[in-house]
């Protein structure tokens, strides 16, 4: 599945500039205009900044397909404000000193009116300050992460810990058991997400029974397979990220862990990284995310967007939730409500609307932000892998909240 993020940055740059009609303005730049341009007062601008090279790349390109989706759909039924959308793109390349410059580029050639955009926590990190503090622009963030982002200015659109693990621990407690494992890689979501599992894991009266780091880039788990088994751990609740996910996750099933009835656990999997290992290497393997595709077999408007989607961007690059794509579109979409309440594209204005931004459709469900928390209420979905696929076991009753700042 990742050698796709292999793609030289000239082979890349060619593919991109091809399927979007989207224009090279720089290395690492684009701008996707809009078809009508006659506004008294041109454009507003909207910058996206992910990684469309690097190794997650696979998430990058579909946050990015996802703005020109949706873009192109507010363009076409007559913009904002009576203006048109133009849409600039900068590539962080999984790499936090090439993304700040490139983010300055949004706010101090391009000038835009917001910016959406980063993965990884460390990724949002860097680009916070130069988009917020020194650029006093809006700053939108898509993806599931560890909460206690609070800064102003900052809005988050993708699932907190609390939305993740309040109802999904107990659900593993019952489907997997209590003895829990925390292997993790070595940065900032997984430490913190790891302190509020373990408070769900040992209220709920599990047991963790060790919690570890490693380097992002490790991939020999021999060590930490023999502690799972010989202390008969019944769920791996696992934040180690790619590339060490892929084989870490083989070594546990060549060492029987799921024969002997071991549960996997990982709220970022998603339909992208199911095709990491084979189906029977992470069967049974559990989730909880705002959005699985097998949604679209019950909820058109799911359906609709995800044929959307797929129409547009044939590939591998897929529209999912662990990556973004589906915080993406929340993000875009709520903030189209906010500058349609404004009146007016300045920050201030908008943060203002922004703070109680509802959409009545997204991925997965509804969506509004919780008023003075800058965070974003949304339904949650328990998935288990079968056969390579996913199939929902659980869900929210409602709109869950977020319990961030």
């Amino acid at each position: 599945m990742f050698d796709r993020t292999n793609l030289s940055r000239r082979r890349f740059m060619s593919n991109f500039a091809f399927a979007t009609g989207a224009l090279a303005t720089g290395v690492g730049s684009w701008v996707v205009r809009p078809d009508w341009a006659n506004a008294a007062e041109g454009p507003i601008k909207v910058g996206i900044a992910t990684d469309l090279t690097g190794p997650i790349a696979y998430a990058g390109n579909a946050d990015a397909n996802v703005a020109k989706m949706v873009i192109k759909e507010i363009n076409a039924a007559g913009g904002l404000l009576g203006r048109p959308l133009e849409l600039y793109i900068e590539d962080t390349a999984s790499n936090e000193s090439v993304a700040v410059g490139n983010v300055r580029k949004l706010i101090q050639r391009d000038k835009v009116d917001m910016v959406l955009g980063g993965i990884t926590s460390s990724m949002r990190n860097a680009i916070k300050d130069p988009i917020v503090a020194r650029g006093k622009t809006l700053y939108i963030y898509p993806q599931l992460y560890e909460g206690k982002e609070c800064t102003p200015y900052l809005f988050c659109t993708g699932p907190t810990p609390a939305q993740q693990c309040d109802t999904f621990i107990p659900w593993l407690i019952k489907n997997g058991g209590k003895k829990f494992a925390l292997p993790s890689a070595n940065y900032v979501w997984p430490h913190t997400l790891n302190v509020y599992a373990r408070k769900v894991i040992e209220s709920n009266g599990g047991e963790v029974v060790f919690e570890e780091y490693y380097p992002l880039d490790q991939v020999d788990f021999s060590a930490t397979v023999n502690r799972v088994i010989s202390n008969k751990v019944d769920v791996v609740f696992n934040t180690v990220i790619p590339p060490g996910v892929g084989p870490f996750f083989k070594q546990l099933y060549e060492a029987g862990f799921l024969k002997n009835g071991g549960r996997l656990a990982c709220v970022y999997y998603d339909e992208n990284t199911l095709n990491i290992n084979q189906a029977n290497e992470i069967e049974g393997l559990a989730s909880c995310l705002d959005y699985f595709k097998v949604l679209t077999k019950e909820d058109p408007f799911d359906a609709k967007l995800q044929a959307a989607y797929e129409k547009d961007f044939p590939g591998n690059f897929l529209f999912a939730a662990g990556s973004a794509a589906t915080g993406t579109y929340r993000g875009l979409k709520l903030w189209e409500a906010a500058v349609k309440e404004a009146g007016k594209v300045d920050r201030d204005s908008v943060a203002a609307a922004l703070d109680h931004a509802k959409i009545a459709e997204g991925p997965g469900g509804p969506a509004e932000m919780v008023p003075g928390k800058r965070h974003c209420k949304m339904k949650m979905y328990t998935a288990v892998a079968k056969g390579g696929n996913y199939e929902i076991v659980a869900r929210s009753d409602g709109l869950v909240d977020p319990k961030e700042c």
